[in-house]
């Protein structure tokens, strides 16, 4: 979208923003490193506006391309894209929004988007999607007019790709709310920007510290972006110590379920944001396994986040999964070591602190699901006391 060249700082080596530098490499764009964990990206030199298929059905995110190439060039064409399996993962509320922009889209296969002009408008999002608000909000920049998008994601990385934009020289209020106002640009310069602290990498950790009994001190978070994940916790007797954007999960935690008010079970659900971030779910599900007391994980949003918890059943864990949605948990559990195999990027990670809390050696399959989210991981995690190697026939 960009006319002159865009530094990103903060960002993570892991393999879905590798396939997202090759898409910007194969539609022309120049990309070199610039410093640890920073990359210089100019899109000057784009002229292609096909996303290769191969590449998009690696990530999700490869539908992100659509707003900005076809406010740039007034068309797109992308492959349906990939990522997790975890249930239908719908595009209606990203084409709903663009043809609101004045798009029109045809689908034979690919998704083809064009568009003679962009035109601001008052759009209600049919459901509260990150990845069609973010396509929304990036299109609407340098759409004519006025745009107003309603029912808007409001997640942390929806916020911070608002800052970038503005940064940029877009025009945009009510960043974090669910309505989004943005006054069209007819360019957008260059940008210094560094991204934010990921709250579910830092859940993750926090999780796993918990069910290993462990101390661990996390650097850099951003305290506002945790208070949904506090709620939760709290609910299985886990919390931690602030200070300024230094994060202490101290030893000792209870580890007991908290009953709602007159001793009924508990429940941990997910939401859009400021609700318990969906990515999340797998990660409570093994801390509930390792919890006094009994809790129902409520995945609303993915029919087939849940499956995965029979991997946990054959380890030990006394979990009856309801349906699709909902699983019950009562713990404390001995975990034995398994053979698993990651489904998904945080199942994955859910299986690793799995594997760290059971009492042998397991081994996990189809890393690189895992590694899609999580940079280094064997290396971090060696660093704070695990025993893990990366097998390459995993």
């Amino acid at each position: 979208m960009a006319g002159q060249a865009v530094i990103l700082r903060n960002i993570p080596g892991i393999e879905d923003v590798q396939v997202m530098l090759d898409v910007l490499k194969y539609l022309g764009a120049s990309v070199e490193a610039a410093g640890p964990n920073a990359w210089r990206i100019d899109p000057s030199g784009i002229s292609r506006t096909d996303v290769p298929a191969e590449e998009a059905r690696k990530v999700r995110a490869s539908i992100l391309f659509a707003g900005p190439l076809l406010a740039r060039f007034g068309k797109v064409e992308l492959p349906p894209p990939g990522g997790d399996v975890i249930g239908r993962r719908r595009i209606d509320t990203h084409v709903l929004a663009l043809e609101e922009l004045g798009a029109r889209i045809e689908i034979d296969g690919a998704f083809s988007f064009v568009a003679n002009k962009l035109r601001g408008a008052d759009i209600f999002l049919d459901e509260a999607s990150v990845t069609g608000t973010e396509n929304a909000v990036m299109a609407a920049s340098l759409a004519e007019g006025r745009t107003v998008i309603r029912n808007a994601a409001s997640e942390p990385h929806v916020q911070d790709l608002c800052r970038l934009l503005v940064a940029m020289g877009a025009r945009i209020e009510g960043i974090g709310s669910n309505v989004l106002r943005i006054e069209g640009v007819t360019a957008l310069g260059g940008a210094d920007f560094s991204i934010g602290p990921d709250y579910m990498e830092i859940g993750s950790f926090i999780g796993l510290t918990a069910v290993t009994h462990g101390e661990l001190e996390i650097e850099g978070v951003e305290p506002e972006d945790l208070r949904p994940l506090k709620v939760a916790f709290s609910r299985l007797g886990i919390s931690w110590k602030l200070k300024d954007r230094v994060l202490l999960v101290p030893a000792g935690q209870s580890m007991k379920v908290v009953a709602d008010l007159g001793g009924q079970i508990p429940k941990i659900d997910d939401s859009p944001w400021p609700g318990f971030p969906p990515d999340l779910t797998s990660i409570m599900t093994v801390v509930a396994t390792q919890t006094e007391g009994t809790v129902l994980i409520h995945e609303k949003m993915f029919e087939s986040r849940m499956f995965w918890v029979d991997k946990l059943i054959g380890m030990g864990a006394k979990i009856v999964l309801c349906d699709p949605h909902r699983a019950v948990v009562s713990g404390p559990a001995r975990l034995r070591a398994d053979s698993l195999t990651s489904p998904d990027v945080r199942a994955g990670m859910a299986m690793v602190i799995a594997a760290l809390c059971a009492e042998g050696t397991s081994t996990i399959h189809n890393v690189y699901q895992i590694e899609r989210g999580y940079e280094n991981i064997c290396e971090r995690l060696r660093g704070i006391g695990a025993r893990i190697e990366r097998s390459e026939d995993c």
